[in-house]
């Protein structure tokens, strides 16, 4: 007798003990159509319930094997899901304790029949001809990191400090500097024949990178993974990436797992940028993924940014990842600016800071950095000094614009006859200056100033060199022609008020990523501040700072020192999960576990009732601490059931475990 062929399939599952391959036979009718990385539907259990799925692999079973369900059908003959990503994905599941669909739900889109009916229909690309003159260009922008052309060809692991001043591309158009190191980069691994992957934060940082890229390579052949794009985009360029002909992809966090074909590079920009971490389950950051990608598949990697996070600076450190200096150090003009004497202390812009910021605007745009948007984001009482609380939930009360009664930053209420509840006033002061007063401020102060707004409400990508004012909120800033003639940081002292563990890394990143888009030897003004953060921007010694971030944080045992893992449940589950952590006999600290605590009622994400604990283990017990926690996961979602017919549900106290973790979080 033959033996039958049997599809080993992934369904298409959140639960997670159905995140494991199902065996299901393979009948005749589908022999032909049944490929690997296919969509297929699969019947689940006897209830005649059918859930898609993805086809893994096929393998041949004994006819007198135990009896399996056939396929129910094959939803496209197209094979969306590559042995290389389903290999990528489940690693970078299994070491964030989570499930391989969670990972491919962030990078294979939905399919869109009409687009798959052209991409079928249409002939194979050729590979794209790289122009020998801009191969020629590209090598020579690498020139300025002696060695770093070698190193990608050789698919090392590098970490690179990015020059800090814009670039003029030869059809005339400004763009931040690291943009062209990036494409260079991108279009040396593509001469050679192989595939780059471009990851930015977000749109803003992919508009700039296409730019540069298209002063280097044709369009066809750079590829866009973006959710901003339509379905039937998102999927078409899906499709391009299953082709073999290399490209290059860029976009946000999930084109990191893009299906290209013959990857050489992988470089990611800015891995300190939060948006770049992952919000769903499992939540891993796209710099862990890149570091596993490049692990299985042997590209080169490259980290690159105007600042050193402390997790690329551990890679340093570990000698797993290489630092490639610039042949020539090129820093940006740095002063701290503080108030003078007969100058009043509560002044935002000291005279210093003014006066550059006036003999600047002669001769092109001056941007001024702000902490936060709106008009006046806080309020206070005016008669004790007491924050402004909501009367009805209890958040911050603002004001949108001069005279406007004030409402609340949270339920968004209006609190028409507010009354202080410390000391009965019911007047209000302004405790805070948003972008929208810093621009009426700062426009009455330099009449006849253009002032252009820039935050997310009011989003500009370009500004000209004529003379204007840019009023910007941290991370919307704007390219200048020619770069900014002057750059003024305002708010640092109430930026590093933030309650958060890495407030001096995320404050040095924003000044640094604003002052690198000043012009050659334009000032840069940092307004109220000093102290470590201060000096790593003056000196632009961004490394040494990570350097000492880190070890200072490495006795205390908090990340990236260590790892840590968020276990939210119910007392049991969460009890339970740690025990199994400790029965790995992982090499834990004493104090590896915190915990567990209760949420408030109602705050946390499992609801009323449920507990936390923090789990801290060292990188080299992650294999089974992980593995520990997703059995734990599998366990008590394998206990919550369905309650009997007629009878009200109970809580779904669900146990939810997230690994490494953003440090806010914490």
């Amino acid at each position: 007798m033959t033996a039958r062929r049997v599809a080993r399939v992934l369904v298409d599952s959140p639960l997670p003990q159905l995140d494991r391959l199902f065996d299901y036979a393979i009948p005749a009718e589908l022999a032909g159509d049944a490929r690997p990385g296919v969509r297929v539907r699969v019947p689940l259990r006897t209830a005649g319930r059918m859930i898609e799925g993805y086809l893994v692999d096929i393998v041949d079973a004994d006819p007198a094997d135990r009896p399996l369900s056939d396929l129910d059908a094959v939803v496209s003959p197209v094979p969306v899901l590559t042995p290389a990503l389903y290999a990528l994905a489940r690693r970078v599941a299994d070491r964030a304790a989570g499930g391989a669909n969670d990972i491919l739900r962030l990078v294979v889109p939905k399919r869109m029949v009409r687009a798959e009916k052209t991409w079928l229909a249409a002939a194979e690309r050729a590979p794209v001809a790289v122009d020998e003159d801009a191969a020629a260009r590209a090598a020579r922008v690498l020139q300025a990191f002696p060695g770093l052309s070698e190193a990608l060809s050789a698919g090392h692991r590098l970490v690179l400090d990015a020059p800090p001043h814009p670039t003029v591309l030869p059809g005339g158009a400004t763009v931040p500097g690291w943009t062209l190191i990036l494409a260079a980069a991108a279009t040396v691994t593509l001469a050679a024949g192989r595939s780059a992957i471009l990851v930015t934060p977000d749109h803003r940082d992919q508009e700039q990178l296409a730019r540069a890229l298209a002063s280097l390579l044709p369009a066809e052949a750079v590829v866009r993974a973006d959710a901003r794009r339509t379905g039937p985009q998102r999927y078409a360029d899906y499709l391009r990436l299953l082709e073999t002909a290399p490209c290059v992809v860029i976009g946000n966090r999930s084109a990191v797992y893009a299906p290209a074909p013959a990857v050489g590079l992988v470089a990611v920009w800015d891995d300190g940028d939060p948006l770049l971490g992952e919000p769903l389950t499992p939540g891993v950051h796209a710099r862990d993924a890149a570091l596993v990608r490049q692990e299985l598949e042997g590209s080169a990697l490259l980290l690159a940014g105007h600042t050193r996070t402390t997790d690329a600076q551990r890679l340093v450190d570990a000698g797993w990842v290489r630092d490639v200096p610039p042949a020539r150090r090129v820093t940006p003009r740095v002063v701290l600016s503080a108030t003078m004497q007969g100058e009043a202390r509560s002044a935002r812009v000291p005279s210093a800071a003014f006066a550059a910021a006036r003999e600047a605007l002669r001769a092109g745009p001056v941007l001024v950095q702000v902490a936060r948007p709106g008009y006046a984001p806080s309020l206070v009482c005016a008669q004790c000094r007491h924050p402004a609380r909501c009367t009805h939930c209890g958040g911050p009360l603002r004001a949108r614009r001069q005279g406007a009664v004030p409402d609340c930053g949270w339920c968004g209420r209006a609190a028409s006859g507010w009354t202080c509840g410390t000391c009965g006033s019911t007047t209000v002061r302004m405790a805070s200056s948003g972008s929208e007063r810093t621009a009426d401020e700062l426009g009455r102060a330099f009449p006849g100033v253009r002032v252009i707004l820039a935050d997310g409400e009011h989003p500009v990508l370009r500004v000209d060199a004529r003379p204007a004012l840019v009023i910007a909120t941290r991370g919307a800033e704007p390219v200048a022609d020619g770069g900014y003639r002057a750059v003024l940081l305002l708010d640092g002292d109430r930026m590093l008020q933030a309650d958060d563990l890495r407030i001096g890394e995320s404050c040095l990143r924003w000044w640094s990523n604003a002052a690198a888009l000043a012009a050659s030897g334009a000032p840069v003004h940092l307004v109220g501040v000093t102290g470590p953060v201060a000096r790593a921007l003056a000196t632009w010694t961004q490394p040494a700072y990570a350097r000492a971030e880190l070890a200072e944080r490495a006795p205390l045992q908090m990340p990236p020192s260590v790892r840590v893992a968020v276990v939210e449940g119910t007392s049991r589950e969460v009890a339970a999960a740690v025990d199994a952590v400790r029965a790995t006999g992982a090499a834990l600290a004493p104090d590896a576990v915190l915990g567990p605590v209760e949420v408030g009622p109602g705050g946390g994400r499992q609801g009323p009732g449920s507990v936390r604990a923090l789990v801290r283990f060292p990188y080299r017990a992650g294999a089974p601490v992980a593995e520990a926690l997703r059995g734990a996961v599998v366990a008590a979602a394998l206990r919550t059931r369905r309650p009997a017919k007629g009878r009200p549900p109970g809580p779904r106290n669900t146990l939810k475990v997230r690994v490494d973790v953003l440090d806010p979080e914490l």
